[in-house]
């Protein structure tokens, strides 16, 4: 249904209102319009005209329209104006939303990851992966705009989840993440050569008037390569060349007992892969330092989210001056009919007679 309120109907060029005193300074200023007529001339006319007591003035007769004519002229001269100031009526607000980043989220899923090292804020001890999946429950709610992918890796690394951004989908899928269900090991590089992958594979996707969105990838992982089909360093130089920043999370605590415990070779693998690429490197011994690590990667990407809202627009000129052709086909319409009338029951009158 067309919404006619005013808050709908939008003047493009309301300066053509000016125009509506227009004939009404004509009228007071400019001479009476001058027509000659085939006339008698009587002599003894003024003796008529006095013995008839009828005035008449000395200087020219002028023409004044009838009130209904007054009434169809002024109509007519606003419904032109109204219709030269084009009027458009405006549709309902329509919003678009523009995505600012694509963010994959690589989880390293290896056996280490089951180990409870990390302490809530309860004091309760929880595995590494159950604080990734806490923190990153929280992050994603401050990605607004931005479309998340989830990439899993162990022995192999695998799409878990394709760019979306249904985030509440995004999540579930993390949810659903169990250590080892990639294997036991930490290939590293196969998960980085996976990642340009997908950002290539979307990138190819978009059509070519859509600008390329930014492409950051966070990393977390609490141990070093093992076995890769192609080395860390190789696939971060290729990243970026790509165009693909890489954030990495090295997580675990060093005092942990055994081979879980997060060494500095892990550590030096990360800071050399970020350096390559352009990212950011963080260690997150605790579950606060894990949090600070995120709130650290939000500041250095941030929002990049923008809606636009605009509303479609359709001229409606051509109506007022339908509606001034409707009201003089009345008119004349109803005048031509009383004309008619008149001459009918004149002509009956004198065939009576």
């Amino acid at each position: 249904m067309i919404n006619l309120s005013w808050s709908s109907i939008e003047f493009i060029h309301p300066m053509w209102l000016w125009l509506l005193p227009l004939p009404l300074l004509i009228t007071r200023i400019a001479p009476s319009y001058r027509t000659q007529q085939s006339a008698i001339k009587v002599p003894f006319f003024h003796i008529i005209t006095e013995a008839l007591e009828i005035s008449v003035p000395d200087d020219a007769s002028r023409l004044t329209p009838a009130k209904w004519q007054r009434i169809l002229l002024s109509l007519s001269w606003v419904m032109i104006l109204i219709a030269l100031t084009k009027p458009t009526l405006l549709g309902p607000p329509q919003t678009r939303e523009q995505f600012g980043r694509d963010v994959m989220v690589v989880v390293d899923l290896s056996g280490s990851m089951a180990e409870k090292d990390f302490t809530t804020t309860d004091g309760i001890k929880i595995s590494r992966l159950d604080a990734v999946k806490k923190v990153l429950n929280n992050f994603a709610k401050t990605r607004k705009g931005d479309r998340l992918g989830l990439i899993l890796f162990g022995d192999a690394a695998f799409v878990q989840t394709p760019f979306t951004a249904d985030h509440e989908v995004w999540l579930d899928l993390l949810n659903q993440t169990r250590v080892e269900m990639a294997g036991k090991s930490t290939h590293l590089g196969d998960a980085i050569g996976l990642t340009i992958k997908r950002f290539e594979d979307s990138n190819n996707s978009q059509p070519l008037s859509t600008t390329s969105r930014e492409k950051v990838a966070i990393i977390l992982t609490d141990g070093n390569d093992t076995d890769s089909y192609v080395p860390p360093m190789d696939a971060a130089k290729v990243a970026k060349v790509k165009g693909v920043r890489i954030h990495m999370i090295a997580i675990g605590d060093p005092q942990t007992v055994g081979e879980q415990a997060l060494d500095m070779d892990t550590i030096n693998t990360i800071n050399t892969i970020t350096d390559a690429s352009g990212g950011q490197a963080f260690q997150a011994l605790n579950q606060d330092e894990l949090i600070n690590a995120y709130a650290e990667i939000s500041k250095l990407e941030p929002q990049l989210y923008q809606s636009t809202t605009y509303r479609t627009k359709q001229s409606i000129h051509q109506y007022p001056v339908m509606l001034m052709l409707l009201i003089h086909l009345c008119f004349f319409g109803f005048m031509s009919c009383k004309y008619v009338w008149r001459k009918t029951v004149k002509s009956k009158g004198e065939h009576h007679v």
